[in-house]
């Protein structure tokens, strides 16, 4: 039996949007990242990009659970000692509601060459409207 590898010159990449708002960040972002590692589709190789470019609209208006909304912190660091920073989700929504989103697909996409070309496929915008309408994107839904 041979192994069966998919040509990436003949794979058709599709476009998909969902709608985040209402939406719980855990489950928008695990299902965000199966898309775009292409674990959606039966030709799905774990070393290679099979995965779909992925439209996030209404960032802003994504929910969160618990007390997370004011003790989940996220740190940034500058490479300077004493550089770190920390940001709490409030604030980091205030002022980027979209890297919230970003920051949570990323920590679900593998880290290293791969994972950085599969990110390079996900677009996030806080607001309802994107630039992405010429390449007719499917909806997608969250399965409960």
């Amino acid at each position: 039996m041979k192994t069966y590898l998919p040509k990436n010159d003949l794979q058709k990449r599709a476009w998909r949007v969902i709608d985040a708002d209402g939406l719980v960040l855990g489950r928008l972002a695990t299902k965000v990242a199966a898309v775009l590692r292409g674990k959606d589709k039966p030709e799905f190789t774990p070393h290679l990009d099979t995965g779909d470019f992925v439209v996030v609209i209404n960032a802003e208006k994504v929910r969160l659970t618990g007390n997370k909304e004011t003790q989940k912190t996220y740190m940034s660091y500058s490479g300077w000692r004493g550089g770190h920073h920390y940001r709490s989700l409030k604030e980091l929504r205030e002022s980027h509601p979209d890297r919230v989103v970003t920051h949570a697909v990323k920590g679900m996409i593998p880290h290293n060459r791969l994972g950085r070309q599969q990110m390079t496929k996900l677009k996030v915008y806080a607001g309802p409207n994107h630039p992405h309408k010429a390449q007719q994107p499917e909806p997608l839904t969250l399965d409960s």
